[in-house]
């Protein structure tokens, strides 16, 4: 049988088809390799996840809501992949829910609540019980049901700058890695046009500045469950809520508040929102080195620049800076040794929960008259918690 023609070439067809088989088997795994590997390179070249999802809070004033959107807009499209846009509106407002869907790459959403606002106190604002329940259910809805991992909140009065995006992506990253880092803010309560200097300098701050700010989705998570019924914005100023965290503010603002009529009833609009420089200089962000805001490096950082500002005391503060051409350093003993000092230049003078606006370890640090010299306003504790 072994030399029988038809055994022979039934054993070379049966090797012939086994090496087939091998053969394509072969081409089928190298095929399915290289189809992973293609695989694997297009997940690698999806878009990354939005930045943020940013929602514009509005209720019923649909001529502010087209200002700021128009002015998100302007430099919006070029990230919209990033920062999603939102409206949450208040309300039943016809026109405002009309000038909010006539914006296709914009997101509505509306909150509508007919129940009566029962207020703590006789007399109450009812608008603050209800804007902190907007923002509740706005913020829930972004953050568990769209599931976004940060959020910048503005309001429907708000311009903002050319570098707006760009600064909340760089900080992002800080407020991702930094966790003694509560927020990130645009605004400065001391960001008029003669208190600021320097469109790159960021500082860390005590008090929460809000207007144009973002957090994340763990932090919400935190705070949703315990939201107040009213006042909202000084609640997360209570060192019981933030507890020892900090909040990232820029010397010029990145936002502008034009909204003299609404809730607060145009409250200290021009003494202190209509001369706020709005920044106009073109900042590179991503190239930024941020590192030095992290806690321990600002803390080295901000007492050296404390400690080397020329002391001034007297009663006439005022005076005595102007005539000295270096930074310099005025002591307050309380908070109305600090109001005393504080009006002298024109800066906010109100404190929250012990803290003074923009504060940090009771230091409160402005330019003085549009230069590059600082005025250090310094508590009676701030160089200790300085540790110099």
């Amino acid at each position: 049988m072994a030399h029988n023609p038809r055994y022979l070439r039934r054993l070379l067809l049966i090797a012939a088809a086994a090496a087939f088989i091998y053969i394509q088997v072969r081409l089928f795994s190298t095929q399915s390799s290289q189809d992973a590997g293609r695989v694997v390179h297009a997940e690698a070249d999806q878009p990354d996840l939005p930045v943020a999802a940013v929602v514009i809070m509005a209720c019923n004033r649909p001529d502010y809501l087209q200002r700021t959107v128009e002015s998100i807009l302007k430099y919006q499209k070029a990230v919209a992949s990033k920062f999603p846009l939102f409206i949450s509106q208040d309300g039943t407002n016809g026109e405002v829910k009309n000038k909010a869907l006539s914006y296709a790459q914009i997101t509505f959403m509306q909150h509508v609540d007919l129940e009566p606002v029962h207020t703590e106190s006789p007399g109450e604002n009812i608008a603050y019980y209800k804007i902190a329940n907007h923002y509740k259910r706005a913020l829930d809805e972004l953050f568990i049901k769209h599931n976004f991992g940060r959020v910048i909140i503005l309001e429907d009065d708000m311009e903002i700058a050319p570098d707006f995006f760009d600064y909340f992506e760089a900080a992002a990253k800080l407020l991702d890695t930094d966790k003694s880092i509560m927020a990130v803010s645009s605004w400065n309560d001391n960001g008029q046009k003669q208190f600021v200097y320097d469109p790159k300098a960021l500082y860390r701050s005590d008090f929460f500045p809000g207007l144009g700010w973002m957090l994340t989705k763990s932090t919400w998570m935190e705070l949703s469950p315990k939201w107040p019924k009213a006042y909202w914005d000084d609640w997360v100023r209570l060192k019981e809520v933030h507890g020892g965290r900090q909040f990232i503010r820029p010397e010029v603002c990145r936002t502008y508040n034009f909204g003299e009529h609404g809730s607060s009833m145009g409250q200290f609009f021009d003494q202190y929102l209509k001369p706020i420089k709005l920044n106009n200089a073109h900042i590179d962000w991503n190239s930024e080195d941020l590192s030095y805001l992290t806690e321990d490096k600002f803390l080295i950082k901000f007492g050296k620049d404390v400690a080397n500002a020329t002391p001034v005391r007297g009663s006439d503060d005022l005076l005595k800076a102007h005539n000295l051409d270096v930074d310099v350093r005025i002591q307050y003993n309380d908070q109305s040794d600090f109001e005393r000092v504080a009006r002298q230049f024109g800066v906010f003078e109100e404190w929250k929960d012990g803290v003074p606006r923009a504060a940090y370890k009771g230091v409160v640090v402005f330019r003085y008259e549009s230069s590059r010299r600082r005025i250090y306003l310094v508590g009676p504790d701030s160089l200790r918690q300085l540790g110099v």
